[in-house]
């Protein structure tokens, strides 16, 4: 059983715990998942199964959408709402044009400071365990990439609300990204909701619940729908059976060295991850 799952998490549970479910359920042991998900946020997670575990990396490496909801005001300890409250204000002078201005200020790349809750390394701890203790390191800011911001509505009052729509590279913190937006505003903010609706491509609406794949009525999509729009190129005949046994496919390829190159069978299922080097292939993974 090898392939990926396009799941809905449900909000309340950990990435985690939803890889429990899908061993759970299929009776598999090699799940993984590809990219977490805090608990409080719901939407698409891509699971991996069997052999498909070793695309988790291509799927938690590409561009990730979100649609947001940043209520102004309000600051919190998280950047989101289930932290400590730690500033109010009123920000009912805010307008739409205020917030669309400023999230120009916020498209394309960015340097972020990781939040306490994250799961980031520092010397050995990841942040969310110092911050359990109460401890509060410097963090080093992280360039990252946001491809779209774009608002959609937008409620004024003493404590505003806006949704927006977020594309972004791997790495980002909406919920930094709200904190950071509501201190450019000067009246404080925090993430208020969330909903991932795009990881790679893999979208919200095709995303199975989890009582779905409980039913029986998810599908197990095949290995190479984890790669997106990486290069392919079709091997056939004696080269797909030498590339079986780690043989490489002697043929001339476009591709940037550096670059890689899914390698499939005539049938499209997937062969090997390659990567050019001067206009030759060097196998990364066989999966035949």
């Amino acid at each position: 059983m090898d392939g990926v799952l396009n799941l809905l998490k449900p909000p309340g549970m950990t990435s985690h715990d939803v890889v429990a479910f899908v061993r759970r359920t299929l009776g598999v042991k090699k799940v993984g998942h590809t990219g977490t998900l805090d608990p409080g946020v719901a939407g698409v997670l891509p699971v991996c199964v069997g052999k498909a575990t070793r695309l988790a990396e291509y799927i938690a490496g590409s561009d990730k959408a979100y649609r947001a909801e940043i209520t102004f005001g309000v600051t919190t300890s998280t950047q989101d709402s289930f932290g400590e409250v730690l500033a109010e204000a009123d920000a009912a002078h805010l307008t739409r044009g205020d917030v669309a201005y400023a999230l120009t200020r916020f498209h394309g790349p960015i340097d972020q400071v990781p939040p306490m809750v994250s799961a980031v390394k520092v010397e050995g701890r990841r942040l969310y365990e110092l911050a359990r203790e109460g401890v509060e390191v410097e963090r080093a800011p992280r360039r990252v990439t946001i491809h779209k911001l774009q608002l959609l509505d937008f409620r004024p009052g003493p404590r505003p609300v806006a949704y927006v729509d977020v594309v972004c590279s791997k790495g980002t913190y909406v919920r930094t990204l709200a904190h950071d937006l509501g201190q450019y505003l000067r009246v404080g903010a925090h993430l208020s909701y969330l909903v991932r609706t795009r990881s790679g491509g893999f979208a919200l609406a095709d995303a199975a619940t989890l009582e779905e794949l409980a039913a029986g009525q998810a599908r197990l999509l095949p290995p190479a729908a984890a790669l997106g729009g990486m290069p392919r190129l079709v091997i056939t005949g004696a080269a797909a059976d030498r590339l079986k046994h780690g043989v490489v496919p002697q043929v001339r390829v476009a591709e940037q060295d550096g670059e890689t190159v899914a390698l499939l069978d005539a049938d499209g299922d997937l062969l090997a991850l390659a990567e050019a080097r001067g206009g030759r292939l060097k196998l990364l993974k066989v999966f035949a």
